[in-house]
């Protein structure tokens, strides 16, 4: 097997429809604005720990499914029977610990939404911060959330630099993407 220096290279040699290629070329390091998709990361972000991300890559349409489109007010208010529903659905991870917390997380975030307006908002005051503070503050208010976790879920939506190598064609569009406080405030 070839050994590659960066995930974009490991990508581009991958065909063009490979799960891992069109996530790199479309979605990893792109600003995310829909508090939704942004929580919908942060599920599949939490759910790879311990596996592969190319699993969940292969599964993230079944946990769009299984967790109402990633709907931060339906998950908030899921019940028992939620929880049970989920841990039966072979098409995602059946972690009891990661179902909790992508419970617990969302009604951490609708809180987040009426003192700051939005998910986003939050995490848009609080930037820029280092790696480490970002670990510090998701500690402090989310659950299922060390140092890995929140680095590639800051990474994935844009927050921290590091998703691409500046030779990588998509550095350069999701530089033309972002907006210039990210660019230039990211740590």
């Amino acid at each position: 097997m070839a050994e590659f220096n960066s995930y974009c290279e490991a990508c581009w040699s991958f065909d063009e429809e490979d799960v891992d290629r069109v996530y790199h070329d479309t979605q990893y390091g792109f600003p995310i604005e829909d508090d939704n998709e942004l929580f919908g990361r942060l599920i599949l972000e939490i759910n790879q720990a311990g596996l592969s991300w190319r699993t969940i890559l292969n599964k993230q349409h079944n946990f769009r499914e299984a967790y109402d489109q990633f709907n931060i007010e339906k998950i908030a208010r899921y019940e028992e029977k939620d929880r049970t529903r989920l841990l039966n659905d072979a098409g995602i991870i059946r972690n009891r610990l990661k179902i909790g917390a992508a419970i617990y997380n969302a009604q951490v975030i609708l809180n987040f939404k009426e003192e700051y307006g939005s998910f986003k908002k939050w995490l848009d005051m609080h930037h820029p911060l280092t790696k480490e503070d970002w670990t510090k503050l998701f500690k402090k208010h989310f659950k299922f959330v060390g140092g890995e976790i929140v680095n590639e879920f800051l990474m994935s939506s844009g927050y921290l630099q590091g998703a691409h190598i500046e030779s990588c064609p998509t550095y350069k569009k999701i530089l033309e993407e972002k907006p210039a406080w990210i660019q230039t405030k990211t740590t």
